[in-house]
């Protein structure tokens, strides 16, 4: 049975990432009803940032050679290392259950957010893999960083995302789902763009669905 984690990070109740990613979720579960699920909010329930017990695991990861995820507790030996482990163990596993994992990341100043920052932190192990899994991005921003424009050197959000995926998770082919321009309804210099990002809005909702509704029924 396929199972999906839902990870949210947006600061807004009702944002354009979470918007996009229930579009996605629930196309995923009305196509499969006995599909799993699990949903994370990042921001609702905020995990800690990784501290030196961590890096310790990590060092003893690579000293010994330790790679499999399923061993990983082997290089957990202190009071403080098993502490910090308390807080990896749960979210692992979720991410270690899932076939496709989805992640609301909106852009706050040029990146991600901290919340999602913080889990990545906390979930990521050194020669770690995750291949065969899926990603999907669901990303809200308030100008436009797509290919060609002015403010594309500067999409450290999505292309972090892809980029990490693929270059520390082995992860060839995340998607990422973008809204654009959503300032534009609140920012009278954007106002004149705001016909752009109604079509980027549309746009994405119609793809978060088929894409939803397409890779849960390929499993």
């Amino acid at each position: 049975m396929p199972h999906l984690l839902h990870l949210d990070s947006s600061a807004r109740a009702d944002s354009f990432s979470r918007t996009l990613g229930a579009a996605f979720a629930d196309a995923w579960r009305a196509a499969r009803p006995d599909a799993g699920y699990t949903h994370r909010d990042l921001t609702a329930d905020p995990i800690p940032p990784i501290g030196q017990a961590w890096t310790e695991i990590c060092d003893t990861m690579l000293r010994e050679g330790i790679t499999e995820i399923a061993d990983y507790p082997q290089a957990v030996r202190t009071p403080e290392q098993r502490a910090a482990w308390a807080t990896v163990e749960p979210l692992l596993a979720e991410l270690v259950a899932a076939d496709v994992v989805l992640i609301g990341a909106p852009m706050y100043n040029f990146g991600v957010p901290a919340q999602l920052k913080t889990w990545i932190d906390q979930v990521t192990f050194p020669r770690m893999s995750l291949a065969p899994r899926r990603f999907v991005v669901a990303s809200a921003r308030g100008g436009s960083y797509l290919p060609g424009t002015p403010r594309a050197p500067f999409d450290h959000q999505t292309r972090y995302l892809v980029d990490f995926f693929a270059g520390h998770y082995t992860i060839a082919d995340t998607i990422v789902l973008g809204t654009e321009l959503t300032n534009s309804l609140v920012d009278p210099k954007l106002a004149e763009r705001r016909g752009q990002h109604l079509s980027s809005h549309a746009e994405a909702l119609a793809g978060a669905a088929e894409f939803g509704r397409s890779l849960v029924q390929g499993y």
